[in-house]
């Protein structure tokens, strides 16, 4: 079987990585892959926006399967423009995508399908949201409606701040078109989760449970990143709580999208936050987040490629989809100043060097032979063991060895775990 995956990063980096296991794979491309992947997948130059030239890619090379990483392509309708061919493609199409696309959509469908969410009002006038904000409690999320690369969302700890975010959304345009609209909505405090799950309209698939890490700094501070890291099992969040979230969040999501005359097919991803009133909605997104596919895939033991076709065929249901109990922690290098204005072109050393865990490239490129920058986030060193802790330390060891100028990453990705872990030995 022949594979063409989409996109560029490091979530499209660990599903070639799992789908190279799979016996019925005999050749994988992607479009337009960094320099990591080139070194599993052959890596053509075509970039995720020109849909003609990827079908037409695709037809030529007579390609038996299409997965497309990246949302601003699923929303835009890539999905749709394969199908029109007949050309087998893993993905939500752009009816469905919307889940992701419009935080004001995803927030009227939890409303009406009384799914558990935090409190909200959506606007499209700046004025009208500014009234409304300062009579808002603080903290309190700003959220652009629409796509920001993981970045349209503050977490307001001071009205200046949520004035700011507001002005920067609706005023100033900082992300076009996607702020043009925007939710303000109830700040929730708790333990946050991911859970993502393989999705065919009614039957809901749900993988295992990863914590990621969005602010840039430790201790959870600076400003929101596309994920600066996470780890999988959640150990200090009980079964209880993940089977709630399936239960009450997950399915009915699925079979809302059905209701609505939007069946999603491909990956949903729930971000979750775990409050004393159980787990509540905070976002959805339509395909494998990143960093969480770099710990989750890790675990997964029935084979991907499977997965997808079974899904693309409408035999999800038929799937005996399994998990090792292993722990996986993945750890994010990204470029200096990142998420704010940073440098490319500088060279990566090191990476030959890694012995323990497997290096995931995201913002990376070949240039002159060496790899170099090429983003804001650029590695996802990922460790492997019995024990978070074990996987921790593999991971750490392994991103210390990995140099370049403006070298930044966390130092207490998966602290959380360790230190739920500590207090029950304690007890």
């Amino acid at each position: 079987m022949r594979i063409l995956v989409i996109g560029r990063g490091g979530r499209e980096h660990a599903i070639i990585w799992a789908l190279k296991k799979s016996e019925s794979v005999s050749r994988i491309y992607c479009a337009p892959g960094n320099a990591g992947i080139a070194k599993m997948a052959e890596c053509v130059p075509i970039p995720e926006s020109n849909f003609e030239e990827l079908r037409q890619f695709a037809i030529d090379i007579g390609v038996d399967l299409v997965v497309v990483g990246p949302e601003d392509p699923l929303f835009e309708g890539i999905v749709d423009y394969f199908e029109e061919k007949r050309i087998p493609v893993f993905g939500p199409n752009k009816r469905a995508a919307i889940i992701e696309g419009s935080k004001v959509f995803t927030k009227e469908l939890l409303a009406k399908y009384k799914i558990p969410t935090a409190e909200y009002r959506s606007f499209e006038n700046y004025d009208e949201a500014l009234d409304y904000l300062h009579k808002q409690k603080i903290p309190i999320v700003i959220k652009a409606d629409g796509l920001a690369a993981g970045k349209g969302v503050t977490v307001a700890q001071s009205m200046e701040e949520a004035e700011q975010a507001l002005k920067a959304m609706m005023v100033d345009k900082e992300f076009g078109e996607a702020g043009r609209k925007v939710v303000i909505e109830e700040f929730l405090s708790g333990q946050e989760m991911s859970i993502l799950a393989f999705v065919d309209g009614n039957v809901v698939r749900p993988m295992v449970a990863a914590q990621d890490h969005k602010p840039v700094y430790d201790h959870d501070e600076g400003p929101n990143t596309g994920g600066m890291g996470t780890y999988s099992p959640v150990p200090h969040i009980p079964q209880s709580v993940y089977d709630q979230a399936v239960e009450q969040i997950l399915k009915p999501a699925a079979e809302a999208m059905v209701q609505e005359d939007r069946p999603f097919r491909g990956v949903l991803y729930a971000g979750l936050m775990i409050t004393e009133d159980g787990p509540k909605t905070i976002e959805f997104n339509c395909r494998f987040g990143d960093p969480e596919t770099q710990v989750v895939l890790p675990r997964l033991k029935t084979d991907l490629a499977d997965i997808f076709v079974a899904t693309v065929n409408g035999r999800l249901q038929d799937m005996d989809i399994q998990w090792s109990d292993e722990a996986a922690v993945c750890v994010v290098l990204a470029s200096g100043g990142y998420p704010g204005p940073y440098a490319k072109g500088i060279p990566i050393y090191g990476l030959d060097e890694v012995r323990e865990s497997v290096v995931f490239h995201a913002g990376t490129e070949f240039k002159d032979g060496q790899v170099v920058t090429n983003g804001g986030r650029l590695l996802g060193v990922t460790g492997i063991g019995r024990t978070i802790a074990e996987a921790r330390d593999k991971a750490y060891a392994d991103a210390a060895k990995i140099r370049y100028e403006g070298r930044h990453y966390r130092t207490d990705i998966a602290q959380k775990a360790l230190i739920a872990a500590a207090g029950r030995s304690d007890s």
